[in-house]
């Protein structure tokens, strides 16, 4: 009945924090019932909401880019943000329904414009996932030429981004997570090739060099503490 609430922003006064979609579509509704003591039925609703096809459930990319070993480039995945579409479907049923329409959506475009800027997000409900802490990324017209009507189909088009710390840990790779944690590596790593190779070289022959001149500083020491003392006969 109300796939698309609004969470944080615009309910950040209310309980739970949760504003359904349908206390600002159904407003008008709402109010006549009340007034006319009429039971609302969902017939007799504003809009209609429907998920659209190209939903996703999960989002993984593989990473092509040089990797640190073989084997982490194998398990190398990275997550990328979900994304869900639904249709609004708001046709004009009684007279006078136009100056209702135009109030109902423009009060709608005002609440999504405040929303958005308090950095609200949203709610998605659909019959096989619940999305949460959704963006909303766009909001357009999809009507067709088979009704009368104009704009009585509206798309509403959401990504579910990894906006909360730990859905980003989750998203890090075990290498990652090791680096992030500080964790010890065990053993000692082996390297290879020709600048290891060069490598190892440049580094025996330094330790080779400190330790000839250590050797010589020694050898200068031990002379100079034995060298025979001088005997200076004093002036008469």
């Amino acid at each position: 009945m109300s796939p698309i609430i609004f969470t944080n922003g615009i309910a950040s006064a209310i309980p739970g924090n949760m504003l359904p979609i349908i206390s600002i579509t159904e407003a008008a509704n709402f109010t006549l019932g009340l007034l006319n003591g009429a039971d609302q039925s969902l017939d007799t609703f504003f809009a209609h909401f429907r998920p659209l096809p190209g939903a996703t459930l999960q989002n993984n990319q593989v990473g092509k880019y040089p990797f640190a070993s073989q084997e982490t480039a194998a398990n190398a995945v990275i997550t990328q943000p979900l994304s869900v579409s639904l249709v609004m479907t708001c046709p004009v049923r009684a007279v006078g329904g136009y100056t209702s329409k135009s109030v109902t959506l423009t009060a709608l475009k005002k609440a999504i414009d405040i929303h958005v800027a308090l950095g609200g997000t949203f709610i998605v409900a659909t019959p096989s996932y619940i999305y949460q802490n959704c963006i909303l990324t766009n909001l357009r017209d999809i009507s067709s030429g088979e009704s009368k009507q104009a704009q009585t189909d509206w798309q509403w088009d959401f990504e579910q981004p990894l906006l909360s710390l730990q859905d980003a840990q989750k998203s890090q790779s075990a290498l990652m997570q090791k680096i992030s944690s500080g964790t010890a590596i065990d053993g000692t790593p082996s390297w290879s090739g020709l600048a290891t190779s060069v490598g190892s070289q440049v580094s025996g022959l330094a330790s080779s060099v400190v330790q000839n001149a250590q050797n010589l500083v020694g050898s200068a020491i031990t002379s100079a503490v034995s060298l025979p003392s001088v005997t200076v006969n004093q002036i008469p």
